[in-house]
């Protein structure tokens, strides 16, 4: 059995949580309250990290890592195009999701508003919020962009660009924290993308203290 350390509302334990799916891969789900940074945990990884996925005798970390793993074990469906210059624009906004939309919005609407509660950090820095909240509007266009000319973020097919980006709109959805006004298409893309069977164990995710907004597991909002 494939198991994945994880966190409900993690972006980068959500992004392994669709590739897993995506591919077919069964996998048992453990919650790991990675900053009380058990011994135990720390074992596994001792960047003191999640997502952890064990797999094949293996213990991985780092979720682009643990995503190209997946990619290599099980290449069909691909989640990533053979061709080197649609690959690395996959790989690009990955990364902008993961480094740059992280720093700019989930790490201050997210870590603010769940995390801070849970880990019991004190109280949300509500000028932190508003500077995600802000930042969030800049992003939604950047993506409106991107689709305009696209099917997908990435290019015509489904890629990790779309589960990177989607990974964090549906932790920060659950939170009411996107206004999905801003941007019809990137909407209609978000629409798409969570009706995939793929998305179904992350629309049951439920968080203790925190109730998911009214259409987060509504497909058509």
């Amino acid at each position: 059995m494939i198991r994945l350390y994880h966190l409900p509302l993690s972006p980068y334990c959500r992004k392994v949580r669709l590739s897993l799916a995506e591919k077919r891969l069964e996998v048992e789900l453990i919650e790991e309250r990675y900053w009380e940074r058990s011994a135990e945990f720390l074992r596994r990884n001792p960047a003191g990290k999640v997502p952890v996925l064990r797999i094949d005798g293996l213990l991985l970390a780092e979720s682009a890592a643990i995503c190209e793993y997946l990619e290599d074990r099980n290449p069909e469906p691909p989640l990533l195009p053979a061709d080197p210059a649609a690959r690395y624009e996959a790989r690009r906004l990955v990364g902008w999701f993961d480094d740059k939309f992280h720093a700019e919005v989930t790490s201050k609407l997210l870590h603010e508003r769940v995390t801070k509660k849970i880990a019991q950090q004190g109280h949300p820095d509500s000028a932190r919020i508003k500077s995600g909240a802000k930042a969030m509007k800049a992003h939604l266009a950047y993506m409106g962009s991107l689709l305009d000319e696209r099917h997908w973020l990435a290019g015509p097919a489904l890629t990790l660009a779309d589960f990177a980006a989607a990974a964090h709109l549906s932790a920060l959805d659950y939170i009411s924290d996107v206004d999905w006004s801003l941007n019809q298409t990137v909407r209609d893309w978000y629409a798409k993308i969570k009706s995939r069977p793929a998305f179904r164990s992350l629309l049951a995710d439920t968080v203790p203290g925190f109730r998911p907004s009214a259409h987060y597991a509504d497909l058509d909002f």
